[in-house]
């Protein structure tokens, strides 16, 4: 379903992280990361063609917000994985991503995901038919 697209993970918790990687690859999807540090996500979206990323708002101790940024001017497909209330940053940057609160089945949160990868993919118009 995913065909190999590059889905980042932005995890700290190394088992939220497993656990999220794993339908993406039951999916066909590729797992990036996953990465608990937001220099090293920050190199993959620098250096990777990101289909989509799943975010923790909480990444040890730094803050997200130049992550959110970049996702956010890439245009990049993101639903948030949280254990608390993400930051105003999240929510100026990317008002519309969904958000989901921990504890939440990883399977629902891909999901998610691949309806937001959906409605970013342009629909290929029609070819023209004379009718006449």
């Amino acid at each position: 379903m995913l065909k190999d697209k590059a889905i980042l993970i932005i995890e700290d918790n190394i088992f939220l992280a497993l656990d999220l990687s794993s339908p993406v690859e039951d999916f066909n999807g590729r797992v990036v990361g996953p990465t608990g540090s937001v220099a090293e996500a920050l190199t993959y979206l620098e250096n990777e063609e990101i289909a989509a990323a799943v975010l923790d708002c909480e990444i040890a101790d730094h803050e997200v917000t130049q992550v959110v940024m970049v996702l956010a001017e890439k245009g990049i497909p993101v639903v948030i994985h949280a254990i608390s209330e993400p930051p105003s940053s999240v929510f100026e940057s990317l008002p519309d991503a969904p958000i989901f609160m921990a504890p939440i089945q990883s399977r629902v949160v891909l999901a998610r995901l691949i309806d937001e990868i959906a409605r970013r993919v342009p629909i290929p118009s029609l070819p023209q038919t004379d009718c006449g």
